[in-house]
């Protein structure tokens, strides 16, 4: 009878473990939230499109430069000696329209001596010297553009991610929930904004420098057939 009893006991302990097992609700799996460039994109819209405009207008006038610089650079490895031939031989005429057929900076600057000539050589290498220096501007023409660009793009995207910060907080403010998925939600969207400033600026910034070396290279072929056209006009008996 009394095995009888700590069955009935147990049995009844069992069926109870199973109704209160079957009561508790299974943990339903949290559905992962898909992050993708369009929703970061659109997260911060509207200081995006500013962002992207100087993007555009960093790559147009990079293009735009190194058109106009490549074409500066290039100077024929003849062209000083055929300068030489002209002006030993007594032909003015035909050095000027070499000079035009060129038509470098190198070749300008050439013209503007050779248009001197007959005058003091100080003032001969001072015209060169102004014409070097309208053509030194003609090739750093726009260039203000891209340091334009690689400082402002970082800086607007910080002023999206804090506005972004401010609504977030200001959200808070007025609901009260001020849990951290509801911070960090809104938070990664507004630093894309960031990141992609300092991307612009630090692509407008490197765009400037390589420009600068190629413009360098300019400016040292100018002083060098500069140098060469004031020697040879100084040579005894010229």
């Amino acid at each position: 009878m009394f095995h009888s009893f700590l069955l009935q006991i147990t049995n009844a302990t069992v069926d109870t473990s199973q109704h209160a097992a079957a009561a508790i609700p299974t943990p339903v799996a949290a559905v992962p939230v898909v992050t993708t460039p369009m929703s970061l994109l659109m997260g911060s819209i509207w200081i995006m499109i500013p962002l992207l405009f100087l993007l555009l207008l960093a790559v147009f006038f990079a293009i735009e430069r190194l058109i106009v610089i490549s074409k500066a650079k290039k100077v024929d490895r003849n062209f000083m000696n055929n300068i030489k031939d002209y002006l030993h031989n007594g032909k003015v005429d035909s050095a000027k329209e070499l000079c035009r057929t060129q038509n470098t900076p190198v070749a300008r600057v050439i013209e503007k001596g050779i248009s001197r000539l007959g005058k003091s050589y100080v003032e001969i290498s001072e015209a060169m010297e102004n014409e070097g220096r309208l053509e030194i501007n003609r090739v750093e023409k726009n260039m203000h553009v891209l340091t334009l660009v690689s400082r402002i793009a970082p800086m607007l995207g910080f002023i999206g991610t804090i506005a972004g910060v401010i609504t977030i907080f200001y959200d808070i403010n007025h609901s009260g929930d001020i849990s951290i998925t509801t911070i960090s939600g809104g938070l990664y969207q507004k630093m894309f904004s960031s990141g992609t400033g300092l991307l612009i600026g630090v692509v407008a910034f490197l765009l400037y420098h390589l420009l600068n070396v190629m413009i360098d290279n300019v400016i040292i072929k100018i002083e060098k057939a500069s140098m060469e056209f004031l020697d040879l006009i100084n040579e005894p008996g010229k």
